[in-house]
């Protein structure tokens, strides 16, 4: 900080001290102040500065001069925009020059993000001694426990808040299940006593929706939900939403239309499906007329998904509260319909899985619900996790491929698969065939043969048509041998393995990864998930 103090001008009369001349413990005086923790100004009877120490110079951006009038300094601190005053500059600047020689005690804060604590006090000789100290990091404290506090409480009013709501909502059916079954109990009318079981199922399945959703939000706030990210087509899930609420769409008269998408997605599938089955059950619920679209558009950083309905609309007012818990516009009150608590879980899940949620609506002409998933590559995927589109697929048109089966109807079934996805097949049912294909021609660019051939071992069919065509072609081994032993040989020689009977899926990756992308071959062996896999499929 520049200061127009060179000097420490004329100093207070000090009290003399025995042993020591006046200039010198005049020295000692100063320099102790110099090095005090807090900056120190003091003014004389007729308020002119005797003095500031060297605190005050480093810590306070603001210039002084011994001798300068107390209403000087106060008007430079007024105007010079160096720290935030209380009231307005004028009005502040004629309240501290009327104060001089007053205690008082303020804080400050200044241009640099520092808080001065300003204190003043009288001396007894009619002057005053002000004093800045540095309180920034006790203010950043309080500042951080009033943060805590106020966050602390406002968990405490939305969990009670929830409470009694969950509570509201939890009686409601609980009393009609009582009175009907009160009733129930002595109505001797069959047709009358059919409607009230009815009755009672409805609401034992309100009662069954809630604690499910109850239970769903308890394990989310507990952190037991763990996303398991993995790659995926998301035509999957829409063929999962499109047999979940077809039935229910066509019994109200609504058109719900799933428009395939070709999109491969990055993100916890299962987590995914109940956000969307939330959107598709909500536009069900609450669409009289019209009908409901599920689609995608491409994004500069993912696909969105939307769920667009031809329903009431939300009004402007309630589009950020439909996220909260139990939250129902008044339509839903009066009708009764709804938890409200859906669209709360899809917030929760959504944030678990950093995915934006939006939603557009005009009253009277529907609502646009949509999430923003990452895309991602679906030959990274896992193995048998995924169905993959024949359009993905395309990728292998016109690839020559040379299958060894000797079995007659195992060879006809798989041309028949690899000609659907576009290869060129070239079927052989044992070594001798396999090497005429070569002599007559055939180039392939992959080897599918089963192990354990009639005359020959798979491996060795490969090692020879190796040998004849002259390069390392990528090649495969089949087989229904799940013998450790078996499996450990084929890998042994280098060859990666598929047992019996073969996934279609499994199938594909791994004719991809061999012909685009080698390095994700696993010939070693699969890992723990991957047997586990086997395991199932086996049964």
């Amino acid at each position: 900080m520049p200061s127009a103090v060179s000097a420490r001008g004329s100093p207070p009369e000090v009290t003399d001290v025995p042993g020591s001349a006046k200039g010198e413990r005049l020295d000692e005086i100063f320099a102790g102040l110099d090095v005090a923790p807090l900056g120190i100004l003091i003014w004389s009877s007729d308020r002119r500065l005797l003095y500031a120490n060297d605190r005050f110079r480093r810590s306070c951006d603001l210039p002084v001069e011994i001798g300068m009038r107390f209403e000087a300094f106060i008007a430079t601190m007024a105007h010079s925009g160096e720290c935030v005053l209380p009231t307005e500059a004028d009005m502040w600047e004629r309240g501290q020059s009327a104060a001089f020689g007053s205690e008082s005690s303020e804080d400050y804060l200044f241009a640099t993000g520092v808080v001065l604590n300003v204190t003043q006090a009288p001396t007894a000789s009619g002057g005053m001694t002000m004093s800045f100290a540095d309180v920034t990091a006790v203010k950043s404290n309080e500042r951080a426990l009033q943060f805590a506090k106020e966050t602390a409480e406002a968990t405490d009013e939305a969990k009670s808040r929830f409470l009694r709501a969950a509570n509201h909502d939890l009686r409601q059916p609980l009393a009609s299940l009582k009175i009907l079954i009160y009733n129930c109990i002595r109505e001797e009318d069959p047709e009358h006593r059919s409607d009230m079981l009815h009755a009672m199922g409805i609401a034992t399945s309100i009662m069954e929706d809630l604690l499910g959703a109850l239970l769903q939000i308890g394990q989310l706030d507990a952190g037991r939900v763990q996303p398991r990210i993995t790659s995926f087509q998301l035509s999957q899930l829409f063929e999962r939403l499109d047999v979940q609420f077809r039935h229910q769409a066509r019994e109200k008269g609504l058109r719900l239309v799933f428009v395939p998408p070709r999109a491969t997605i990055s993100t916890d599938r299962a987590l995914l499906e109940r956000i969307l089955s939330n959107f598709v059950a909500n536009a069900v619920r609450f669409t009289g007329i019209g009908g409901i679209v599920v689609g995608c558009r491409r994004e500069a950083n993912g696909l969105r998904i939307e769920v667009a309905d031809t329903g009431r609309g939300i009004r402007p007012e309630d589009r950020e509260r439909v996220f909260d818990e139990f939250f129902r516009a008044e339509e839903q009150r009066a009708q009764k319909s709804g938890l409200g608590l859906g669209l709360n879980i899809v917030k929760r899940l959504a944030d678990l899985l950093e995915l934006p949620v939006r939603l557009r609506s005009e009253v009277g002409r529907g609502s646009i619900f949509s999430v923003t998933v990452p895309l991602g590559n679906i030959w990274h995927s896992e193995a048998n996790e995924v169905e993959i589109s024949e359009t993905v697929a395309g990728e292998f048109v016109g690839t020559p491929v040379i299958l060894v089966e000797d079995d007659d109807i195992l060879r006809q079934t798989m041309t028949q698969l690899l000609q659907r996805w576009g290869i060129d097949v070239h079927a052989a049912a044992d070594e001798a065939e396999a090497m005429r294909l070569i002599e007559s021609g055939v180039s392939p660019r992959l080897i599918v043969a089963d192990y354990n051939l009639k005359t020959r071992m798979g491996i060795d069919v490969v090692d020879r048509l190796r040998k004849a065509i002259g390069a390392e072609i990528p090649a495969m081994i089949v087989t229904a041998d799940a013998e450790p032993r078996v499996i450990e040989s084929i890998r042994n020689a280098g060859l990666p393995v598929l047992v019996k009977p073969v996934s279609p899926p499994r199938l594909r990756v791994l004719m991809h990864n061999l012909l685009f992308e080698p390095s994700l071959v696993n010939v070693a062996g699969p890992t723990a998930a991957e047997n586990r896999r086997a395991f199932r499929d086996q049964e």
